[in-house]
């Protein structure tokens, strides 16, 4: 239930694969003569090799460092173990002279956290749906209240603990405290699914078990607070309720954790759950999710050669599964069902021709056409990109992009009765405020089907993230979550009960035009362009490809022509790049620097030729046009010569790693973080599972011409022999999707091929599996990148 609500809580005990022992030596106070020598910087770890040979294709190479990876060696681990130690070590000597500096920069990111962890409450049917913190609590808890109870509904503390004094009702119900979830898991509580049922009266969610490296299901009554008989379900990676409530449908993974089977459990039976699919080819994946209204359950099956759409009768899950639409490849389908008519979102081809943006299909629910007729909703339009729907009873709400520009705009249901597309402008849409240099709009749970008001999460590289709700029927809108970064708090307003001058600036919005939509007052929106300037770019890539280049400083403090950089790249999967407003950033702007986006091809904003551009025997596109958006901030001095610094996050670690690769000079100094570094190894001799999108990505090395064009862009396969390095951070964790071993070997290698020089130390970082959901060791792990930059770059 309630994505936004999903809870993410690990204990600081939690046990990972080797232990972090953390020496802190300190010797007497000592005042040298001034004629001594400084001390000698620290020497690196020297990693063992223990050369082996691989042969694939035509291609033969020795890896020295494979030994890393030999996770059932114990002898190998046991060395790793004592490596890993090395290298903390000497991080830690390295950055020594940075300790007050990473104090500071700690408490000024923990002055900007948001102190209220209350979750704006979600409105469905009577209920109001919200996650709180209780004093003295390290997790959160679940809770409900009725609407009609607390209409003016400000915040869970009032009145106290729910209760209400006046009347003398207890007016919240806890639904889940993750404080218990933590004892039940030893002490390691971490939910990835939540799905209350259609009629309220049941919780199904899935938590971590670490032991097991899997999801375990449980089923909650509301009623009692009980846990039910069954199901009991292992390895769940999909959740849908069925039959009102009273059923669930369930995906489990195999040994691999590709999903394959779909069970159905009858709530409150003692009969064995009923296996209504399994798909034995290893390259076929499942997932299921309910229609908004609840009518139907959706089957997507999908491979590297097909895609496939079927329906279930919720309120029959076992009368079969009826295929309503396929597709040759891979492709993005979601199915919704409004008033008797099904409506597919996709990016299949057309025609046999591959299209650029996603497009919006319907079709009678009661077709008795084979194979279906799916008529266009739209006619295509050049201009404006569809991004994303949502849908309620009364409306369709799209997502568009217009070049840069993104908005919302809402169109009546139910749709005219008519045959042929039409244009998006004939069915009067309704496009709603927004603030300036919005990056990404993402829609919130919007569970509430019959609801007229949505929830969107709104971002700017400028304003913190806005959790805003529309009323669709008269335009109002009000913000019910953002931090207000000017006075380091947190404005949350719940219910009915908003701001006066929130309510008297909404009451007359009044529809419009996408062009005649003027962006609402920016103190509304606790914007900072006020003091933080956010501009947009072209930078003409080697092909001469145009690549959106955004750049964020502060106005009162950036240095002409002598200010440092950091340049952010993903280009992957064709997700948009991370542009939103992250208070961490602010000590480094506050501090004159220049932070820069690289929309590289491979990611999204730009079609799904801009995607697939960027990927398999293309992905050099994405490393070139990195490289280029590098050379414009030097050449165009918006970043001064060499005091620039890349960044990259998993995939994003592989962009920036193979840009250093190719030009080490253009840069001063980079962070990689979790970075998948070893493509070669990793695509071919997969330790931990990949998908089919993973090789739909990178390329399937069985193929000869994506084996080279792998080992052409395999960050750990192209260090440059006896060439100057930049300092590098690179941190890495046992908990992630591309393991340390990758972030090891690389540092291991880059310090024995390249030219050794003490300013340019080339550190590993790593951190505990915690730290994401840690918001004191988020600061701690963000302090520490920031004085790895400010003493490497700034310096």
């Amino acid at each position: 239930m309630l994505r936004h609500l999903r809870t993410t809580v690990r204990h600081r005990s939690s046990i990972i694969l080797w232990h972090h022992h953390n020496h802190y030596h300190r010797s007497a106070k000592y005042n040298p003569p001034k004629t001594a020598n400084p001390p000698s910087p620290p020497k690196p770890p020297k990693a063992p090799q223990k050369p082996q040979t691989f042969t694939f294709h035509d291609v033969t190479w020795e890896d020295p460092y494979s030994w890393m990876s030999s996770l059932q060696d114990k002898v190998a681990m046991r060395h790793m173990d004592m490596y890993m130690e090395q290298e903390e070590k000497y991080t830690e000597a390295v950055m020594s002279d940075t300790e007050r500096l990473q104090t500071k920069l700690q408490s000024e990111m923990a002055s900007r956290l948001n102190f209220d962890l209350s979750t704006p409450p979600l409105r469905w049917g009577p209920w109001l749906y919200y996650r709180r913190v209780e004093e003295g609590k390290q997790y959160p808890v679940l809770c409900r209240r009725l609407a009609s109870l607390n209409e003016e509904f400000i915040s869970h503390k009032s009145p106290s603990s729910g209760f209400d004094f006046a009347s003398g009702k207890r007016i919240e119900q806890k639904l889940l405290d993750y404080n218990q979830e933590a004892e039940r898991f030893g002490g390691y509580a971490y939910e990835e699914l939540s799905e209350i049922s259609p009629d309220h009266k049941f919780l199904a969610y899935t938590m971590y078990d670490k032991d097991n490296d899997y999801f375990k299901l449980s089923v909650r009554n509301l009623n009692s607070g009980a846990l039910c008989s069954k199901p009991h379900a292992n390895r769940v990676s999909n959740l849908a309720w069925v039959k009102d409530g009273q059923a669930l449908l369930y995906v489990v993974t195999d040994e691999n954790k590709r999903p394959y089977r779909i069970y159905c459990s009858m709530i409150g039976s003692t009969d064995e759950d009923v296996l209504l699919l399994e798909e034995q080819d290893e390259n076929v994946y499942v997932n299921i999710r309910h229609t908004k209204d609840f009518d139907f359950v959706t089957v997507n099956t999908f491979s590297p050669t097909f895609s496939k759409v079927f329906l279930i009768n919720a309120a029959d899950p076992f009368s079969g599964m009826n295929l309503v639409w396929e597709s040759e490849g891979i492709v993005h389908c979601v199915l919704e069902h409004h008033q008797g008519y099904l409506y597919l979102f996709t990016d299949a081809p057309k025609d046999g021709q591959i299209v650029d943006s996603h497009y919006l299909l319907r079709s009678p629910v009661d077709s008795s056409s084979n194979p279906r007729i799916w008529e266009n909703v739209f006619i295509g339009d050049q201009n404006l990109v569809i991004e994303d729907v949502d849908f309620c009873n009364s409306h369709l709400v799209l997502i568009t992009r217009e070049g840069r520009k993104y908005g919302i705009c809402s169109v009546a249901l139910p749709l005219p009765g008519w045959k042929q597309a039409v244009h998006l402008r004939e069915l009067q849409p309704h496009f709603l405020p927004l603030p300036k240099h919005v990056c990404n709009i993402s829609p919130g749970p919007n569970y509430d089907y019959y609801s007229k008001t949505m929830r969107f999460t709104i971002s700017s590289p400028v304003m913190p993230d806005a959790v805003v709700d529309y009323d669709l029927s008269n335009g109002k809108w009000n913000i019910v979550q953002q931090q207000n970064m000017l006075h380091e708090r947190t404005r949350i307003l719940y219910g009915t009960a908003l701001s006066s001058a929130i309510a008297e600036k909404t009451t007359n919005v009044k529809f419009s035009s996408m062009n005649d939509v003027k962006s609402e007052d920016r103190n509304l929106w606790n914007d900072l362009s006020e003091f933080y300037a956010c501009e947009h770019h072209d930078v003409s890539s080697y092909d001469g490809a145009m690549v959106p280049l955004t750049i964020v400083y502060s106005r009162k403090n950036r240095k002409d022509n002598q200010s440092p950089g950091l340049l952010h790249g993903h280009g992957a999967y064709g997700e948009i790049l991370d542009k939103r407003w992250r208070s961490e950033l602010k000590s480094l702007l506050d501090r004159g620097w220049i932070v820069a986006y690289a929309d590289v091809r491979g990611g999204g904003g730009g079609g799904k030729k801009w995607h697939h551009d960027g990927r398999r025997t293309k992905k050099q596109n994405s490393i070139k046009d990195y490289i280029s958006c590098a050379k414009y901030l030097v050449e165009k001095e918006i970043v001064q010569e060499n005091k620039l610094a890349g960044w990259g996050y998993s995939v994003g670690g592989l962009l920036v790693a193979s840009a250093i690769n190719c030009c080490p000079d253009l840069f001063r100094a980079a962070v990689l973080k979790v970075p998948f570094l070893d493509a070669t190894n990793t695509l071919l001799y997969p330790i931990l599972p990949l998908t089919a999108a993973d090789y739909e990505e990178f390329g399937y090395p069985g193929d000869i011409d994506e084996f080279h064009a792998i080992r052409k862009f395999s960050p750990y396969d192209n260090i440059q022999k006896d060439a100057l390095y930049p300092a590098v951070l690179v941190s890495s964790s046992f908990n992630t999707r591309f393991g340390v071993w990758e972030a090891a070997k690389w540092v291991a290698r880059v310090r024995e091929q390249t030219i050794y020089d003490p300013k340019h130390p080339i550190l590993l970082n790593l951190t505990i599996d915690i730290v994401e959901e840690n918001r004191y060791l988020q600061c701690k792990e963000s302090a520490l990148e920031t004085a790895f930059l400010l003493k490497t770059v700034d310096s």
